[in-house]
């Protein structure tokens, strides 16, 4: 099946993005993740167990998901703008190391329960990349999830009941088993330096 990602106009992104960077601290402290390129500053640590539904609507957990290197996205699968982009980006970097033969999975994670379903965003999800997986859930198994990564999100107030907007937070998170997040890519990261900071990341830990 011919894959078809569906851009929308660039210039409105600013307009949805919302929400500021997380101060966050990186897990695993004892590494010297700087090297590779990482975000390191200061505030709290991020990432943690969640509870999610897959495509096939069987509940997973993190556990589940995160069995290796893996790049999480948290998104909705109408926004307009930024998650096309940003889910592109991750896709393009995972697909630079499957060449290498690295192995990292993609995940896009809905803050946008309310619409989303699970075969909605595994399709979603497989648009980008045939390994990226798509996970949504009730809206407090979403909410808790976002928490735990400190993301941001928040629905148009007074938007059209079923063509809203979700301003929320762009950032993606890598994540390895074992150290838990340990790098953070903004929206304006290319595929490239994604891709050779996860290599670096990974190499350095030995997790591949």
């Amino acid at each position: 099946m011919e894959k078809k990602i569906a851009l929308a106009a660039v210039s409105v992104a600013a307009l949805f993005i919302g929400g500021t960077f997380a101060v966050v601290k990186l897990n695993a402290p004892d590494q010297d993740f700087a090297q590779c390129g990482a975000t390191a500053v200061a505030g709290s640590s991020i990432g943690g167990p969640f509870e999610l539904v897959n495509k096939d609507g069987v509940t997973v957990t993190d556990t589940d998901v995160i069995t290796g290197p893996t790049v999480l996205y948290f998104g909705y699968t109408f926004c307009p703008d930024v998650c096309p982009l940003d889910n592109m980006r991750n896709s393009q970097a995972v697909q630079i190391l499957d060449e290498k033969g690295i192995s990292v999975t993609p995940v896009f994670i809905s803050i946008d329960p309310e619409r989303d379903t699970p075969e909605r965003v595994g399709e979603f999800a497989y648009n980008f990349h045939d390994r990226m997986i798509g996970l949504t859930g009730t809206p407090e198994q979403t909410d808790a999830a976002s928490k735990a990564y400190r993301t941001y999100y928040q629905k148009e107030a007074n938007g059209d009941p079923e063509y809203y907007l979700v301003d929320h937070s762009v950032q993606s998170y890598f994540n390895i088993p074992g150290y838990g997040v340990i790098d953070v890519f903004g929206h304006n990261d290319t595929p490239e330096n994604v891709a050779q900071r996860m290599e670096c990341l990974i190499e350095m830990v030995g997790a591949n």
